[in-house]
């Protein structure tokens, strides 16, 4: 009888509650996320998913619950999390005067990576920027930038990888490029989290699909028990259109959420 190696918990989010004000945007927000997993927040404009990754990287603090990478209290001022997360969350600010090429080796160099030209140069050949390396962020066209914002993250070092609408403004080619990358991050014993409306993407990548509205819950599990022997689009639509209309409830599938 085979018996199927436990995989390692990379993150864990328990009831995470994030508040504005008076105004509550995550509402007690559940996600366990596993080694070699690729897990996909969708969702309607506002209904969270940004909300929740920013506060797995620290750029908003919770106003209750917690969130453990790696077994230990997420804190983007540790080192330990800076070498295991990478993310690529807000348009980048890049330094007007470093060429493409020029940002890369930087950060490169400032994470303490060897071989860093070799490195280099096979990312920019991943994303596709090998013709652009020696211009300038300002000369790119959006989804280039964005390209360029996504070789940021790959040229660290990293074991989760947070992504939010990796796929906004790019092509199809390029959308396609970007969704081999993670797979084969992935497939080496990378975990990702993304947020992304491009479900045809999501249905090929993802192993797991959290549907949110209004910072809640409406489905989640893995991607074949949503989309329940449909399009994702089509399953997409009918879980957020029932919540519209009826206030909505929460489907439990699948084991990317555990109470473990």
């Amino acid at each position: 009888m085979e018996v199927m190696a436990r995989r390692s918990t990379v993150l864990k989010i328990s009831n995470l509650v994030k508040k504005y004000g008076d105004h509550t945007v995550i509402d007690h927000f559940n996600l366990q996320v596993y080694e070699s997993d690729a897990v996909a927040l969708t969702g309607r404009n506002g209904s969270g998913k940004s909300t929740v990754l920013r506060c797995i990287v620290g750029s908003d603090k919770p106003t209750e619950g917690t969130i453990e990478v790696l077994g230990e209290k997420a804190k983007d001022t540790e080192i330990s999390f800076r070498r295991n997360v990478a993310t690529v969350i807000d348009d980048l600010d890049f330094f007007p005067d470093l060429s493409v090429v020029e940002h890369l080796d930087l950060l490169a160099r400032a994470h303490g990576l060897e071989d860093t030209d070799e490195l280099v140069d096979s990312i920019l050949e991943e994303v596709q920027l090998v013709p652009q390396s020696g211009q300038l962020p300002g000369t790119l066209s959006s989804g280039q930038r964005r390209r360029l914002a996504l070789a940021t993250a790959f040229v660290r070092p990293k074991k989760l990888l947070v992504l939010d609408e990796p796929f906004e403004s790019v092509d199809p080619v390029s959308g396609e490029t970007i969704r081999e990358i993670l797979h084969e991050f992935v497939a080496g014993g990378g975990t990702v989290v993304l947020s992304s409306h491009v479900m045809e993407l999501v249905e090929t990548l993802c192993d797991a699909v959290a549907v949110m509205a209004a910072g809640r819950l409406l489905a989640i599990g893995d991607t074949d028990d949503v989309r329940q022997g449909k399009p994702l689009q089509q399953r997409f639509l009918e879980l957020v259109g029932a919540h519209h209309l009826e206030g909505g409830g929460l489907s439990w599938l699948g084991r990317s959420q555990s109470s473990n």
